[in-house]
């Protein structure tokens, strides 16, 4: 198994693709501790949450940061309140998430650590709406870049993957309904698995891609380049 003994720590497990990352981390091998919404209390639930997994690890740990949140706007139309909300959670909370795990690894001398990010195609490209969340999302490979460069003397990698659409419930919501799913699908060819993005993310959490770090991983069954 892939990730026997280590811990992971799954925000926005309750639905979705963090769901499916947990399911997929259990089954190889991971223990896996779930927060289900990290959009309240930020900072105090998440720390507490990572450093009482990471007491319990063996010497290696995953973390995979998911959540996302996205209202459609404009820069024209752009309403900085609903802005404040999308950078909160996947901006702010991701950073909190990686802030608290490297933390933790690295007072707990936890070599080989790996934290994964959910990023999106999003964060490499634009749009004609949702500017915040395209915002959002570049911002976290950013991040990611970052940390993996300042975390690397500690043996802790930093990645992300950047799936396309996954018919999830968020964004079906976000999309407007079962006939987008529909959309969803057959949008260029692809259509999206929950389970083709979490098998990426236990590729990154693994020993398998141990000199992987710093990486944007696409996930997109050829959306950009059709894009292009």
């Amino acid at each position: 198994m892939k990730l026997a003994g280590k811990v992971a720590i799954v925000t926005g497990g309750a639905s979705g693709i963090g769901e499916e990352t947990a399911r997929r981390f259990a089954k190889q091998g991971a223990r896996a501790v779930v927060i289900a919404d990290v959009q309240d209390e930020l900072g105090r639930e998440v720390a507490s949450s990572i450093n009482a997994g990471i007491a319990t690890s063996s010497p290696s740990s995953a973390l995979p940061s998911l959540s996302s949140s996205g209202p459609a706007q404009t820069v024209l139309g752009l309403d900085l309140e609903a802005m404040d909300r999308v950078l909160a959670v996947n901006v702010r909370g991701t950073a909190a998430c990686v802030k608290h795990a490297a933390r933790a690894m690295v007072e707990g001398r936890v070599r080989g650590g790996s934290i994964v990010c959910t990023a999106s195609v999003a964060g490499s490209t634009g749009g004609r709406g949702m500017v915040d969340y395209y915002l959002s999302k570049h911002a976290v490979v950013g991040l990611v870049r970052s940390a993996s460069v300042q975390l690397g003397e500690h043996g802790i990698r930093v990645n992300c993957v950047s799936p396309y659409v996954v018919a999830t419930p968020m964004a079906l919501r976000g999309f407007g309904g079962e006939k987008d799913a529909e959309w969803v699908e057959s949008t260029v060819g692809v259509n999206m698995s929950l389970k083709g993005v979490a098998d990426a993310v236990v590729f990154l959490a693994s020993a398998e891609s141990e000199l992987v770090t710093g990486l944007d991983l696409v996930v997109d069954g050829g959306y950009k380049g059709h894009r292009r």
